[in-house]
């Protein structure tokens, strides 16, 4: 049986896809009755009181080491956090900075949440924040390493910007901060769990995901990746009993009052309770998808979201990136980037089909004056030539108003 065929299949997992049309994964994903099932067992052991805590610890444990194998990367450089944010901030605030280092980044193609560290931290220490202009949409790497020098402590980018959606070409920013000795930290919420990411081919550093989009999950839980050799030379900003290494068979509540020992890797970042509800469903998705694998994920999608592009474009309407090439993964943005603001487009047109696809049960956004659909491996060719129906038949009939 082909790939294609499985993941077909996998469909009839999702119930959600089958009450809409539903590309909005760069929001949130949709659940799988996989993960619904783990979270009912969770909350049936809450309401009979036989819920344990040792057994739990266990999941935690799990799932940091499915996020590990999703990655390429050892459960010693995963930290459980709350969100992306999280991560982002946990490295941000423990790095050693000194006035007049720098960060490198291009913050007109980032999510808000990372660029605020990097302006709190100007304001802390004084560091210079350099910023890049984006060039068409995407992230110019080749200008994001000339703009480092010998004081660049951190670069950032997204692997894939959350508007208008462009897969970054990570590699060569990678290089640049090896041969500077910059951390190169991404923010990966819009990648994991559809285009495959692995830390080492790609030469990350520090990697900031959260589990409610393509990892198929929950708000209130991520991973944070720190490269090991990173992470032992890191005091974390902040420490509880998670991140203290007492002895493998220590007791949560044990506590050695004359020394401190740091938990190996990003495991120091680690703080007190888990979200267990969070990491119920984490583990459960992670286990799904790397069962299917996300290597088979990735072009089942992005054939769909280039089916998706070239159909719109053929209908004469805007597509972000033009033609489909190798910066469309699964976002595909309809209309002219940064016209608008977080809802709505300047353009009315833009306003006027987005309601028309949202009052037939399509679910998509608009982020910075655009339309954006993203998709992920519930979706099938048939949710795409129903929007682009749809599409062709408002556009057919806004021109006949117009006559």
């Amino acid at each position: 049986m082909d790939s294609v065929r499985d993941i077909t299949k996998v469909r009839a997992l999702f119930p959600g896809a089958e009450r809409s049309t539903y590309m909005d994964v760069a929001v949130r994903g949709l659940l799988s009755s996989v993960v619904r099932a783990a979270v009912d067992e969770y909350l049936d052991a809450h309401m009979s009181g036989e819920w344990d805590k040792g057994q739990m610890l266990a999941s935690v444990e799990s799932a940091r080491e499915a996020f590990a194998n999703l990655v390429n990367a050892e459960p010693d450089e995963i930290a459980i956090t709350k969100n992306a944010s999280e991560g982002l901030n946990a490295i941000a605030a423990s790095l050693p900075w000194g006035r007049g280092d720098n960060v490198v980044f291009c913050p007109e193609l980032e999510h808000p949440n990372n660029v605020y560290p990097w302006l709190n931290l100007k304001g802390r220490y004084g560091i210079e924040v350099r910023t890049v202009e984006p060039r068409d949409g995407h992230i110019p790497s080749d200008e994001i390493a000339a703009a480092m020098d010998d004081r660049t402590r951190l670069v950032t980018v997204p692997t894939i910007s959350f508007s208008p959606g462009f897969i970054t070409e990570v590699r060569p920013i990678a290089d640049a901060c090896r041969r500077s000795g910059a951390f190169f930290l991404v923010d990966a919420a819009q990648s994991v769990g559809v285009v495959h990411t692995d830390v080492e081919a790609m030469g990350i550093d520090g990697l900031a995901a959260a589990t409610q989009k393509g990892l198929l999950a929950f708000y209130g839980t991520g991973f944070l990746y720190c490269r090991r050799e990173w992470a032992e030379r890191i005091r974390p900003a902040y420490l509880a009993r998670f991140g203290v290494a007492l002895g493998g068979d220590s007791h949560e509540t044990a506590m050695d009052r004359e020394k401190l020992q740091l938990a190996a890797g990003a495991r120091r970042f680690d703080l007190g309770n888990y979200n267990y509800l969070g990491v119920t469903a984490a583990k459960a998705s992670l286990e799904f998808l790397l069962g299917l694998g996300v290597q088979r994920i990735e072009p089942y999608v992005r054939s769909l979201a280039a089916r998706l592009a070239g159909g719109m474009l053929e209908l004469g309407l805007p597509v972000a990136g033009g033609e489909p090439g190798p910066h469309l993964g699964h976002i595909v943005a309809v209309g002219e980037s940064g016209g608008g603001r977080h809802y709505t487009a300047d353009d009315p047109r833009m306003n006027r089909l987005y309601e028309h696809l949202v009052g037939n049960r399509v679910r998509l956004a608009i982020r910075r004056g655009i339309l954006r659909f993203s998709l992920h491996v519930y979706n099938n060719e048939a949710d795409v030539d129903r929007v682009l129906g749809l599409t062709s038949d408002w556009l057919a009939s806004s021109t006949a108003e117009g006559s």
